[in-house]
């Protein structure tokens, strides 16, 4: 098995958090990368990618692979991704591209994969789960399907075939115009509407796996050493996490003066869920992922604005905090099913008032 060095790649970080993306930055230097480039929005990594574009290339500013968050303003992930693969300007438009978000829902993931996303890492993430995702990338590079309306890596990783031994794909082979060239590409006489561009591999070449088949690995310890720093985390995510309840409870406060007009303030919390919900369980605590989820779901789109439903975001902002104070790793135990019973008998009192 080869032992990869990533020294020589050069990765664009997409993260709005100044704390998670610390912590990615801390992760991905630890894997061994030396050339990180730091993007806080996707509006942000769309300059740097311009740049890129404008002195020649994606590599010669260190862009040869993107990890980003998805839920992100002015410019979210997936719009960075759409732009990444279609814009003109865009350095390359087979860049490998790794989706990270707590918001991991069938409908995120599904849009993420229509925009040509390469890998998709749910929040919370642990460092296994995100070099397991670059080393796919390294070791598995997907062949490009375009068609009128995809660009992107193949949604198939496998031509798995019927009983009978036939592929299922619509689209035969012997229909698709073959491309092994990222540089030059000469349309054929007759276009069957479907083009395979099959690349060569650059990143595996780059990281020492030249010539090499089948998987490689990072050097021994350094993937032990990068979850020992995300466990040492934990202690900076519990400051991170009140800072965050916080704001939300200022939140709550301002929208109960108000009478009316108080979509803002459910939409900063939804927000501010959504965080909390992605990354508890990295750091140890999962009921902080939970809790945070159910505030995302009922904070959402078309949610009440009352003042009972007010008293229900108090309700998980209470749960989370007692999680922090008394310490509440993995499932909680007895107390973590009584916090959780105690903060959905809460919810349906208030949600029944009308």
């Amino acid at each position: 098995m080869a032992t990869y060095s990533f020294e020589r790649l050069n990765i664009l970080l997409v993260e709005d958090n100044d704390f998670i993306r610390n912590i990615l930055e801390d992760l991905l230097r630890g894997f061994g990368f030396s050339r990180i480039t730091i993007a806080s929005d996707g509006q942000d990594a769309i300059e740097v990618l311009k740049t890129a574009k404008s002195v020649g290339g994606a590599g010669s500013l260190g862009v040869d692979l993107i990890i980003s968050d998805l839920i992100m303003t002015p410019i979210n992930g997936l719009l960075l991704l759409r732009w990444t693969r279609t814009a003109k300007d865009s350095p390359n438009r087979f860049m490998p591209f790794l989706m990270l978000s707590g918001a991991a829902d069938n409908d995120y993931v599904k849009a993420a994969r229509d925009l040509g996303v390469t890998e998709f890492i749910a929040k919370p993430f642990s460092a296994e789960s995100v070099y397991k995702r670059i080393l796919e990338v390294v070791d598995y590079p997907r062949q490009f399907v375009v068609t009128q309306s995809y660009y992107g890596p193949d949604r198939r990783r496998k031509d798995i075939g019927a009983p009978d031994g036939n592929s299922r794909r619509e689209t035969k082979e012997s229909d698709v115009t073959i491309v092994y060239s990222a540089d030059k590409v000469v349309k054929p006489n007759k276009d069957g509407g479907v083009w395979y561009f099959r690349l060569p591999n650059s990143l595996k070449d780059r990281v020492g796996g030249m010539g090499k088949s089948g998987t490689g690995e990072i050097p021994e310890g350094l993937l032990e050493e990068a979850e020992q720093k995300l466990e040492r985390a934990a202690l900076d995510f519990t400051e991170w996490a009140a800072t965050y309840l916080s704001k939300i409870s200022n939140l709550c406060a301002e929208a109960l003066l108000k009478e009316g007009g108080r979509k803002k303030y459910f939409d900063e919390i939804n927000t501010v869920a959504h965080e909390l919900r992605g990354q508890g369980g990295t750091f140890g605590y999962p009921m902080i992922s939970m809790v945070g989820k159910m505030l995302y779901d009922c904070t959402g789109e078309g949610c009440r604005e009352d003042d009972n439903a007010v008293e229900i975001v108090k309700a998980h902002i209470d749960t989370m905090r007692a999680v922090i104070r008394e310490k509440i790793a993995g499932d909680g135990g007895k107390l973590g099913k009584e916090l959780i019973a105690g903060l959905k008998a809460s919810v349906e009192s208030k949600q029944t008032v009308q």
